[in-house]
């Protein structure tokens, strides 16, 4: 998922996103131990696509604390 995808998300919408990519992470891991995991870079791809939420959270975290509306 793009960074300018994320920027339109409200915080609810980023925290179902993060499950999905913790999930669908798990479930790599899980085929990477048994395997069968065929592409590899899955695995990259969705901890980066983690922690790219886990940014836009952060920021909307700190604009709320600050009394900022974006």
């Amino acid at each position: 998922m793009k960074a300018e995808d994320l920027k339109t998300k409200s915080e609810d919408e980023l925290k179902k996103i993060l499950l999905d990519e913790r999930k669908s992470l798990f479930n790599l891991r899980f085929q990477k131990s048994g395997g069968t995991l065929e592409n590899t870079s899955a695995i990259r791809k969705s901890r980066r696509a983690i922690a790219r939420v886990k940014t836009f959270l952060g920021k909307k975290a700190a604009e709320a604390k600050s009394g900022k509306a974006a």
